[in-house]
Parts: structure tokens; C-alpha cells; sequence
């Protein structure tokens, strides 16, 4: 996994739990579930670089 490729992870998932927690906040369900489903994309990426890294 490159450099990169983590640190646009790590944003993503840092994104996504800004969204969710501004969401609770307010009570904007929308923003809730857009910050969860940006943290599940965070964790899959990883989750699929890590696949092809251990096949390297």
C-alpha cells in the first residue's frame, strides 16, 4: 500500500467520522449515515490494499 493510498484512507475515514459526529450533533440522519458509509469505503480500501500487499 503506498504512501499515498493511506493517507487518502486515513482522510476519508477522519471525514467520515467528522460527518457522523457533526450528524449526531444535529440530529441530520443524512449526514449520520454519509459519514458511516464514508468510513465503511475508508476500511475497504485499506482492507483491499492489505489483500494485495500480503500477495506481493
Amino acid at each position: 500500500m503506498g504512501l499515498d493510498d493511506k493517507i487518502k484512507n486515513a482522510a476519508q475515514d477522519l471525514t467520515g467520522k467528522a460527518k457522523e459526529a457533526i450528524g449526531n450533533a444535529t440530529d441530520n440522519d443524512k449526514l449520520v449515515a454519509e459519514g458511516k458509509a464514508d468510513q465503511v469505503k475508508a476500511d475497504a480500501k485499506k482492507t483491499g490494499e492489505n489483500v494485495k500487499d500480503t500477495f506481493k
